[in-house]
């Protein structure tokens, strides 16, 4: 056993501790890894809250990445070795995994319930009762034992704070664009909430050549860093599904052929419903309550092919996606710099003819 310094949460709606944990040595087909950044979720903040119910306590965090110091019997990786961490290690023999659909494996997702490792069984004490994990990684600490399959290779000039986050949050909103809907160049995206996944969902839009692109939130703040990402528009929420689809309809030109909802909430996935065009796709990504219902306009489904599509992670392959996500990162990929038409942005008045957006980083 090996005393980490980790953040437990002891119940949910309790505050957060920061205290000793034991951390068990790794097992077959594990690693121990040193974590050198953590990002903050807003899933992690759902387990508080018990919009999400997890098992406590738990060491909360599922966006990390850090070098490997330990290997146990079976692992390939070796000690030294920079990753990104996944909270979805595949087991390979399910019959998602075996129908191509690794991002929903059973397995996994029967273990994040039980707040264990693959095997159920947590590798996390205090003063010898058990602290469980936190969708199969527990981040916020020192220390992490995961399965291998939980870890990318990195190269070693990528930052690991920029690692962390393609974890989860770029993932899931880039996933959702590429993966789930495969959005084509040329095609209206509109992306509802803009958090980190609403964010990254803007940039796959972006990189693929999306247009327009539409940013609805309730934020003026985050209006704006929509707008710096490259969106091309810019929504208020008009304070209720229907008038926040007529606002997207007349920013879209008629409708949207994607939209990318990343906040959870029902009434913003019936808004992102509402703003799509004929075999449109409303793309939901947000992690609802467990008693949240969601209504939908019938008609329309059969009428005009109108489609959901639920995204988890962002239908992501992460030893496919993290490398390509990183590739543009190390290439200096940039959202190009968009002019800004008068009236594009509803909430600031700033953006005007002749007004350039040229962020410096992709994020």
């Amino acid at each position: 056993m090996t005393a980490v310094l980790a953040v437990v949460l002891p119940e949910t709606g309790a505050r957060l501790e920061v205290t000793e944990v034991e951390l068990a040595p790794p097992g077959p087909g594990e690693v121990l890894v040193r974590l050198h950044a953590s990002g903050v979720c807003h899933s992690d903040q759902n387990a508080i809250d018990g919009t999400a119910p997890t098992r406590c306590p738990a060491v909360l965090g599922h966006e990390g990445a850090g070098v490997v110091e330990q290997a146990g019997p079976g692992v390939a990786l070796r000690p030294g070795e920079p990753v990104a961490l996944s909270w979805m290690p595949w087991c390979g023999r399910c019959e998602e995994c075996l129908r191509g659909l690794a991002h929903l494996c059973r397995t996994a997702w029967e273990a994040m319930g039980h707040g264990g490792l693959l095997d159920g069984t947590p590798r996390l004490s205090r003063r010898g009762e058990p602290v469980y994990h936190y969708s199969l990684l527990s981040t916020f600490a020192e220390r992490a034992v995961v399965a291998e399959r939980s870890c990318v290779p990195i190269d070693a000039d990528v930052p690991f704070e920029v690692a962390a986050i393609v974890g989860c949050a770029v993932t899931t909103g880039v996933g959702a664009v590429w993966n789930t809907a495969g959005v084509r160049p040329g095609e209206r995206v509109a992306v509802l909430g803009c958090g980190g996944v609403g964010l990254s969902a803007i940039l796959g839009a972006v990189a693929v050549g999306a247009a327009p692109v539409v940013a609805v939130d309730v934020s003026p703040e985050k209006l704006e860093a929509a707008l710096a990402l490259g969106a091309t528009h810019a929504v208020p929420w008009a304070g209720d599904p229907e008038a926040t689809d007529e606002e997207v309809r007349a920013a879209s030109g008629g409708g949207v052929d994607y939209a990318v909802e990343a906040t959870g909430r029902p009434e913003a996935a019936e808004a992102a419903f509402r703003s799509t065009r004929a075999r449109g796709a409303a793309v939901l990504v947000g992690i609802p309550r467990a008693d949240a219902e969601l209504r939908l306009p019938a008609s329309s489904v059969p009428r005009m092919e109108r489609r959901v599509l639920g995204s988890a992670y962002g239908s992501a392959q992460p030893a496919r996606d993290f490398p390509t996500i990183l590739a543009q990162y190390r290439s200096g990929w940039r959202p190009r710099s968009l002019r800004r038409a008068p009236g594009t942005c509803r909430s600031s008045p700033a953006w005007s003819v002749g007004r350039w957006c040229a962020p410096s980083r992709w994020w």
